[in-house]
This record gives structure tokens, sequence and C-alpha cells, in this order.
């Protein structure tokens, strides 16, 4: 597949809208994610309400076009989303990157589809759930 068929208009226009996720400072939560395979990183700071639900994400994304559209995708649609959700869809992409399931339930998702035939891209497609769990995991518990 052709690099015009990975890197659509659609995907870079998401990828541009991560500048809408600025990093937050002072956040309650911070996650970290790395991908050893191509060398992307994402920071993640969060706030969650009292129910442990995110209620603002900020990023800080070193990543190629297909890592920061996930980042920005991810970001668009996190509010309301607690860590079972969040892990239960990092679990849904794993599952379709490398063993062809569905498309897991998550909006827009369909714009970063084409990636899916790169591997070498699966990593940094995954990240922003994998710093969101990070985050979310170290939220002290409720008492």
């Amino acid at each position: 597949m052709s690099a015009e068929k990975l890197y659509t208009p659609a995907m870079l226009a998401a990828a541009v809208q991560l500048a809408d996720y600025p990093p937050i400072a002072g956040a309650s939560l911070h996650g970290e994610a790395r991908s050893a395979t191509c060398g992307s990183e994402i920071v993640l700071d969060a706030e969650t309400d009292a129910d442990g639900a995110i209620s603002a994400v900020g990023l800080k994304v070193r990543a190629c076009a297909v890592g920061q559209a996930a980042a920005s995708l991810f970001a668009q649609h996190a509010q309301g989303r607690g860590l079972a959700d969040i892990e239960r869809t990092h679990t849904d992409l794993t599952r379709w990157l490398k063993d062809g399931v569905a498309m897991p339930e998550w909006p827009s998702l369909s714009l970063i589809a084409a990636a899916r035939d790169y591997p070498a891209r699966h990593d940094a497609m995954l990240l922003p759930w994998k710093a969101a769990i990070a985050a979310l995991s170290s939220a002290p518990a409720s008492s």
C-alpha cells in the first residue's frame, strides 16, 4: 500500500487537531507510553470527575502522523470514559490490529483504519490508550 493511501487528508487533518489538546499544567494524573518499535512517545495529562471518568485530556506527542491522528481521536472522544472502558478499548484495538477482528467501538477510528496494513504503525496507534491506562491507574483509590 502506498503512503498516499495511508496518509489520507482526513488522517492528516485529525493529526493537526492534536493542537487542540495541549498539556495540562498541574494535571492530577499523568501517564506516558513509548513504542519500542518506532520510538513514538506520548505523555498524557488528565483530570477526572468524581466517578473517575476523564473530564479533560492534554497531550504531548512525538509520533508519526498515524500516531498523532490516533492521539487526536483518543482525546476527542475520551471525556466521560473511565479506566475499564479505556482498557477494554485497548484490548479490542490490539485484537483488531493483530487478529483482524471487527474494528472496536470508538468514534472516528475509521480515519486511521488504513494503518492496520502497516504493522510498524500498530504500536503508535495504541499509545494513547496505553498512556491513558497508565494515567488512570495512578489515580488514588477513592475512599
